[in-house]
């Protein structure tokens, strides 16, 4: 304050002595004074308004970074929450896959191990189906051997008798009695002749011996091969079956798979994005720190400028009043004025002239630099220093020189306001613009998507539909087709019982009546009435049972066909059923996937449309905000920087019509 005082004296002092006007030293000292006091208000004032504006800026830009962080955090806790999901389910997909794994591995092994036994089993088949039918071969040739003659052979006919003794199906009781029979046959030709007959017919009971054991191994043979055709069957059902569980579980691990990969490319986007999120969050919230303790710092300087700035004011206005008082302006007035008055009239005369002089060449300067500048002020100014006196004029363009300043400070304080607006404005309507064109794109493919997926659902309904349909019509007709080769088979198997009912009926009678024939030939010879004797109809007897054998064999063979129809037919009902389950399952799935997905994007469609409706809301108040600003900040006419240097010439021509009113040389 004491260095402030001694500075406006040595002030006034030298005003004094280079103007010489008619003020005394102690008036000059109290208008500086005075002028320092206006200063000191308007300087108050202006840092007032200045931190104003600073605190406005702390508070939004605190507010801004606050809810910044807090949506940082609300993120990372999602984040960190989709982290745990994801690494659960990829886990979980994880121990899926590895049970898929081993089931793969078990029902592969179960394949293998079935076809192992498989080949076992048809290798025995054959085998023994071989035995079978070179049996029925062999013992059918000696049948036909031992039938083609009812009468005397020679005995290289018995070859084929002989040769049964060689197969290894027949049993030991039946091969003793072939031996007794050719032994039997032995002694017979020893006691004839060279040229006798091998055997007398004696071989009905060998014949019917071979033709049961004939009968048995055809009726063992049909049996191994239903049991073959039955085992055969049962493989192919079970290897249908693992081939499709095994294709399942396949299918279920490639997606699980995919899943799994998916899971976790979404944790390492999540990483990612949680990382990058904490980041800024530390960094907004290093801001705000810093912020705030720069803002607390601001106002305690504030308060102690304002505080120090009253306390200069309440000085000087006290060292106005001590100047002002009697003991200093009074005395002053009394004693001072002669120092002023000691130059001649002349002098005064001369002044005034000046003073008329220089006032003139300033309205002209002012004139001139008004119609450079296009000043209206200056031209103003100019008019009024023409016709106002000298002191008045010299007040008035220092007060026009100040308000200027203060138009100055003003218009940079508000040109940095408007540049903070304008840049966060911008910076907000940019990424408002932005997310609402990323939420459109993102909203447009969620809808695209959920239309496909209906449509996909739609198609995979009705496919499932048709399968249904498929599958009951093809049970319907298996299940008639069933019914009526049962029937068939059943059919068959009676007539083929009744066929041999008349045929052992037929064969009993005429072996009894070759029985009669034989013992006639034994008793004396009766007298001669008939050419020959009664056989029964022989001739017919042929015919007859060679059609009902034809017969016979036509019904076997129905009903071995009809039975090998049915086990095709099942086979084929059975794949085309399981492949239409699988079929089935594996789109039912899909429904449940696909709807599963649908609605999970229906969820996120929904959220997407709330947040494009806030987006939306914060860009148009982003718009408005904009709007309100440019009157102030961007639509003014001219430029800030034309402005600042037309009210710099404007302050420079003032300043130098101040110089000339005091008698300072304009160049």
């Amino acid at each position: 304050m004491a260095a402030a005082i001694f500075a406006l004296s040595l002030l006034a002092l030298g005003d004094l002595v280079s103007a010489r006007s008619e003020v005394t030293p102690v008036q000059k000292v109290i208008q500086l004074m005075e002028g320092m006091l206006a200063k000191g208000k308007e300087e108050k004032h202006g840092e007032q308004v200045q931190f104003a504006a600073f605190k406005q800026f702390c508070d939004d830009t605190s507010v801004e970074k606050k809810r910044a962080i807090d949506q940082a955090n609300e993120k990372i806790d999602m984040l960190k929450a989709d982290i745990e999901k994801y690494t659960a389910t990829a886990a979980r997909l994880t121990k899926e896959i590895a049970e898929h794994d081993e089931d793969i591995s078990v029902w592969t092994g179960d394949q293998k191990a079935a076809t192992t036994v498989r080949e076992i089993e048809k290798a025995d088949y054959d085998a023994l189906h071989q035995d079978y039918s070179e049996s029925v071969d062999a013992l059918q040739r000696a049948v036909a051997v031992l039938k083609t003659q009812g009468h005397d052979r020679r005995q290289a006919s018995l070859v084929q008798v002989s040769a049964l003794k060689e197969l290894s199906l027949i049993p030991e009781n039946a091969k003793r009695t072939l031996d007794a029979f050719l032994q039997q046959d032995q002694e017979g030709l020893e006691v004839s002749a060279p040229e006798a007959y091998g055997y007398e017919f004696r071989s009905h009971g060998i014949i019917e011996m071979l033709e049961k054991l004939s009968d048995e191994f055809i009726a063992e043979r049909t049996k191994l091969e239903k049991e073959e055709m039955n085992g055969k069957h049962a493989y192919d059902m079970l290897m249908q079956d693992l081939t499709a569980q095994i294709a399942q579980a396949t299918q279920d691990r490639e997606e699980k798979s995919e899943s799994k990969a998916k899971n976790l490319q979404a944790k390492a986007d999540a990483e990612g994005d949680l990382k990058d999120t904490t980041d800024t969050r530390d960094a907004d919230q290093q801001y705000l720190n810093d912020l705030t303790a720069t803002c607390e710092q601001k106002a305690s300087d504030f308060e102690s400028r304002q505080q120090l700035r009253a306390e200069e004011i309440e000085a000087i206005n006290k060292a106005i009043e001590i100047i002002s008082s009697g003991a200093v302006s009074g005395n002053a007035e009394k004693h001072l004025p002669s120092l002023a008055q000691q130059g001649p009239a002349l002098a005064m005369l001369r002044s005034d002239t000046q003073n008329k002089l220089m006032q003139g060449r300033v309205a002209q300067f002012l004139s001139t630099k008004a119609r450079e500048l296009n000043s209206r002020v200056l031209s103003a100014l100019a008019v009024r220093v023409e016709a106002d006196p000298f002191v008045k004029v010299k007040k008035m363009i220092k007060d026009l020189i100040v308000r200027l300043m203060e138009e100055a400070n003003e218009e940079a304080d508000h040109k940095g306001w408007c540049d903070t607006e304008l840049s966060t404005n911008e910076q907000m309507r940019k990424e408002k613009t932005e997310a609402v064109e990323t939420l459109h794109a993102e909203i447009d493919q969620l809808e695209a998507s959920i239309a496909k997926l209906t449509e996909d659902i739609a198609e995979l309904t009705k496919a499932v539909a048709e399968l249904n349909a498929a599958m009951a019509e093809a049970t319907k007709l298996r299940q008639d087709e069933k019914a009526k080769n049962e029937q068939t088979i059943t059919d068959s198997q009676e007539a083929q019982t009744a066929v041999a009912q008349a045929l052992t009926v037929l064969k009993e009678f005429y072996e009894k009546a070759g029985d009669a024939i034989a013992l006639l030939q034994q008793q004396p010879e009766s007298p001669e009435i008939f050419d020959s004797p009664y056989k029964g109809m022989q001739s017919e007897n042929g015919g007859i049972i060679g059609m009902l054998e034809v017969i016979e064999s036509d019904f076997a063979r129905l009903e071995s066909d009809t039975k090998a129809a049915e086990a095709t037919a099942q086979k084929e009902y059975d794949t085309f059923m399981t492949d239409s389950k699988v079929d089935k399952e594996s789109k039912t799935k899909d429904i449940e996937h696909k709807t599963a997905k649908k609605q999970d994007e229906e969820q996120a469609l929904t959220v997407k449309n709330e947040d494009l409706e806030g987006t939306q809301k914060e860009l148009d108040a982003a718009l408005t905000y904009f709007d309100k600003l440019k009157p102030s900040c961007v639509d003014a006419g001219v430029s800030y920087e034309d402005r600042v240097s037309r009210r710099k010439e404007e302050v420079e021509s003032l300043q130098e019509a101040l110089r000339i009113l005091n008698g300072e040389d304009l160049a």
